[in-house]
């Protein structure tokens, strides 16, 4: 299957401004995230998608590979549908977020597998089980219920389900990573805003009610986005305990 990975990157972020290019292990994050999603053996390219020439500059610099996007991108989405339209080849397209330099190329890997098994297959993305209360009841931890096939019933940033019987239903997380058909990509950045993706303000939740399916990956990958000084400096520990800039 033809498949790639897009990495979109916005310069400006309001809890840690210039994100992408915060230094790790000697390196600009987005290009960690960029050589981690390189060891994936399913997708043929890894491009980062970007507004910001500095990215851009970064990205090449490290023997990247960067597209330069339209600025006025409302969300993500759009970003990696402008990238689609230039690639009309293309079967799959895995978005992986900029801020995820510990992303596991496997889980890459696990998400193109899904649309090999399932030609009907629209949309995919990962999930991973939360036990500690604080992060269960966090709303920056976006939490999604399951049904039998492992299809997504609903996401939230209230904790779901309900616990009236504590102990009943696992509780996963929402890991912000997705797959796409490239055709429906380019139909689903078109769709208009859903109300129950402005109430959450969760734009996969556009998807469930227009009434497709997202199958969800259930992973216990470790997972340590990057939104705070206090994450950069974690994973700048994990890189160095572990290696992973050899």
């Amino acid at each position: 299957m033809n498949s790639i990975c897009v990495i979109p990157a916005r310069y400006s972020s309001t809890r840690l401004p210039g994100k992408p290019l915060k230094d790790i292990c000697g390196k600009p994050m987005i290009c960690r995230v960029y050589e981690r999603a390189k060891l994936s053996k399913s997708v043929a390219e890894v491009i980062v998608a970007t507004d910001d020439e500095r990215i851009f500059d970064a990205v090449e610099k490290n023997s990247g590979r960067a597209i330069m996007t339209r600025a006025d991108h409302k969300t993500g989405t759009d970003r990696l549908a402008e990238v689609a339209e230039k690639f009309p080849n293309v079967e799959v397209i895995v978005n992986v977020q900029g801020d995820e330099p510990l992303i596991e190329p496997a889980l890459i890997d696990e998400l193109v597998a899904e649309f090999v098994k399932d030609k009907n297959l629209q949309m995919a993305t990962v999930a991973t089980e939360l036990t500690d209360d604080a992060e269960i009841k966090n709303p920056n931890n976006v939490k999604v219920v399951l049904d039998k096939n492992n299809n997504a019933l609903y996401f939230s940033r209230s904790p779901i389900p309900y616990p009236r019987n504590a102990g009943k239903a696992k509780i996963f997380k929402h890991i912000g990573i997705y797959a796409y058909r490239r055709n429906f990509l380019l139909d689903y950045a078109k769709m208009t805003p859903t109300p129950l993706e402005q109430s959450e303000s969760l734009e996969q939740l556009r998807a469930l009610e227009n009434g497709f399916k997202i199958r969800v990956i259930k992973s216990s990958c470790r997972f340590v986005g990057v939104d705070t000084e206090e994450d950069l400096k974690l994973v700048n520990e994990i890189y160095r305990r572990e290696n992973f800039n050899a």
